[in-house]
């Protein structure tokens, strides 16, 4: 029962037909924005949860700040507000007024108001008024909260105009300990990604021209979609003393001298849900990580026999408590009966394409054996995707196989992009013929496949425009340079910068 649209055939439009097909979203009335739905946003929580875990381990702690932002707040950092300009929301007025019978805006307010594009700005001046000696510092903080950027081609997850992310915002006594904040940031992100979303990544520091407008520094780990494109997953921003001069972020030195402090912010968005759609979801819909799975296990009772629905949901519910007893990731199980009076085959379709990792089936012949109908999501393309497991053996062995579910997505993701970043191109000829290819499906072996390329890139103007005209960017410098010349894939030229080039969403 594969979707209408497949990877092979119709990439954009498979990537809608999942969301659809898993209930995990919907574009709003309201225009350019979604409807996150339970399992959408049940994902997210999961995300949510294990990362302001890791972000409270590294020693930040949660806030919040408005939406509404001052416009003289941007004005102050003119470099910053120039890479946010065409992006923003502007609220003018502060009510509605009856004209001529109709509503109108009314009550124009004095100073125009942005709605949160990011806060860099609002919190330096916040951190204006905290910080006042070295022994305020270092100032670390987080806040989860929605951001709205007037995006004029919205794709669920991908690109709408409000979305929910998290930001890290924090201050310091010196530029180096805000280098190591967004270096460290960065490792936690990798971490979620790698170990919870069992996404592979690229990790490195972005060009110049690519970073945070007003960031010294901006790094980024970059992840292949099974199209071979490369999706900005989240990043991290070395922020110098540019914003806090701005803001007036001063502090008493231990010397009793003023200066600036250092600052940094980070952040990934419920962008992530569409990187984890496009690394794992297949012809059948989602696949979800068990790791951010909102329910891991899902029991369906079979009732056929109506004189056996009450001893069937009893199994049913035995089973379930059971399995919540147990363990996976160091957490008890997520385990949920689906007692819906709809039909069991459609049931277990809906979850097969929610991607539920595993979805069991319980009915009388099973509970005359003790024994349960296994199914795994991430084998349903293989003969033996589901089998008949004794209740105990299955009930011992549920933590373990929530884990090698994981494990294997890894795995296979990473096959994946290893697979496909391409090191033996090493001619402009040979680059510009590469990319000339259109990016396809990758597990497709009968048509040319069009992943990353790992190169040498010279840095000047020339090579800027012809990446324009190719449709194609520098994802990142790789931190693992390798310290070698060699030719500029774009412009021939001597080069020792190792980039990788890639078509992105």
């Amino acid at each position: 029962m594969t979707l209408q649209n497949t990877r092979s055939t119709n990439y954009p439009e498979w990537y809608q037909n999942v969301i659809t097909a898993a209930e995990m979203a919907e574009l709003s009335v309201s225009p350019g924005c979604m409807v996150i739905k339970p399992w959408g946003y049940g994902i997210w929580e999961r995300i949510q949860r294990l990362l302001d875990e890791k972000i409270k381990e590294t020693g930040h702690d949660n806030c919040y700040f408005p939406m509404f932002i001052p416009l003289s707040f941007f004005k102050k950092e003119a470099e910053h507000v120039e890479g946010f300009a065409k992006e923003m929301a502007v609220v003018t007025h502060s009510k509605l007024e009856k004209k001529d019978g109709e509503l109108v805006p009314g009550g124009e307010l004095e100073e125009p108001l942005i709605v949160r594009p990011t806060s860099e700005t609002i919190i330096a001046d916040s951190f204006s008024r905290w910080v006042k000696s070295y022994r305020d510092l270092p100032v670390m903080i987080n806040q989860w909260a929605n951001v709205v950027r007037w995006e004029m081609r919205p794709r669920v997850f991908l690109r709408t105009r409000e979305f929910l992310w998290q930001e890290g915002h924090t201050a310091h006594e010196t530029v180096e300990q805000a280098e190591q904040e967004a270096r460290t940031m960065l490792d936690v992100y990798i971490d979620l990604s790698e170990n919870c979303l069992a996404i592979p990544v690229i990790p490195g520091k972005k060009p110049e021209h690519e970073k945070f407008a007003g960031a010294i520094d901006t790094y980024t780990f970059e992840p292949m979609m099974q199209d071979g494109r490369a999706l900005q997953a989240g990043t991290s921003h070395n922020l110098g003393k540019n914003f806090a001069k701005a803001a007036n972020i001063q502090f008493q030195n231990k010397e009793g001298k003023l200066e600036y402090a250092a600052t940094a912010s980070w952040g990934v968005s419920t962008r992530l849900i569409g990187g984890l759609i496009m690394t794992h979801a297949d012809d059948e819909g989602m696949v979800v990580p068990p790791r951010v799975a909102p329910q891991q296990i899902i029991i369906i009772p079979l009732y056929k026999n109506k004189d056996k629905i009450d001893a069937v949901k009893a199994y049913a519910d035995n089973l379930q408590a059971a399995l919540a007893k147990q363990t996976a990731f160091g957490e008890k199980i997520r385990v949920r009966v689906d007692q819906r009076g709809k039909e069991s085959v459609d049931k277990m379709w809906e979850w097969t394409r929610k991607g539920a990792p595993i979805v069991v089936e319980v009915g009388p012949r099973d509970m005359e054996k003790h024994s349960v109908l296994v199914r795994t999501r991430t084998h349903i393309t293989d003969e033996n995707w589901k089998e008949f497991v004794d209740f105990d053996a299955f009930v011992a062995s549920a933590g373990d196989r929530l884990e090698n579910i994981q494990r294997e997505m890894f795995d296979r993701a990473k096959e994946r992009l290893d697979a496909h970043v391409r090191t033996d191109i090493t001619t402009p000829e040979a680059f510009e013929a590469y990319f000339a290819n259109q990016n396809v499906f990758l597990e497709r072996t009968d048509v040319p496949t069009v992943g990353f390329v790992r190169g040498k890139w010279s840095g000047d103007e020339t090579s800027l425009e012809k990446m324009k005209e190719m449709r194609i960017t520098i994802r990142c410098c790789p931190f693992d340079q390798s310290g070698t010349t060699g030719k500029c894939l774009l412009t021939g030229k001597d080069a020792t910068l190792d980039v990788i080039f890639a078509r992105a969403y």
